[in-house]
């Protein structure tokens, strides 16, 4: 059995991004999902996901940020 974990970031324009890191061992993944989601937390992306789960598909946790992003008003005239 296999264990992967897939880390998901969308930036402000929308086009997504991820990489996907494949573990023999239960403990590794999950050190793995728990240090994304530490970055993720404190992120700049828009949104930033992590998904653990088995090769054959079984999900085992998933968490989302989302973090609001500042919109930069036009000047008047």
């Amino acid at each position: 059995m296999k264990y992967l974990v897939i880390e998901i970031q969308t930036n402000t324009d929308g086009t997504v991004g991820n990489l996907v890191y494949a573990y023999d061992d239960r403990n590794q993944a999950e050190s793995k999902y728990h240090a994304v989601l530490s970055a993720a937390a404190i992120s700049a992306l828009p949104m930033h996901t992590c998904v653990l789960f088995q090769s054959d598909g079984i999900l085992l946790a998933r968490q989302c940020y989302v973090h609001e992003q500042e919109v930069e008003e036009e000047p008047t005239e």
